[in-house]
């Protein structure tokens, strides 16, 4: 699977005025990781401020959302299936682990949901 689609949330979320406005009060970093592909995102009062490709020596994040590849290819289906339609679904069938300071992650939960939907209309190859 090409993680490409981690790069392009940048791109998908800034362009949504609506999705920045919802996380105009949020400014944090999270790990999002693909099998052994981490991606450092930075966001600053709602927008990705930047997306960064590891390995990282000495990351500097709040939480990280980890899960493997396939795990993160249904996801990204135009309709996934039942238990990979969402983060927290992923998390309930440990698909996904969650780590680290939740509180943003938690306190912003649709916000998120939206970022990591948003690539969902995005070329994925398998």
């Amino acid at each position: 699977m090409d993680v490409l689609w981690c790069e392009m949330l940048k791109q998908k979320v800034n362009v949504d005025e609506r999705l920045v406005w919802r996380g105009r009060h949020l400014s944090t970093s999270f790990l999002l990781q693909v099998d052994q592909a981490e991606y450092l995102i930075q966001i600053v009062d709602g927008r990705i401020a930047s997306v960064k490709k590891g390995p990282f020596p000495i990351a500097d994040w709040v939480f990280a959302l980890r899960a493997s590849e396939a795990a993160w290819a249904e996801f990204l289906q135009p309709i996934p299936k039942p238990g990979f339609h969402d983060v927290m679904a992923m998390l309930k069938l440990k698909h996904l682990k969650m780590e680290g300071d939740l509180y943003p992650l938690m306190s912003h939960l649709l916000y998120f949901k939206d970022v990591l939907a948003s690539v969902r209309s995005c070329e994925v190859t398998a």
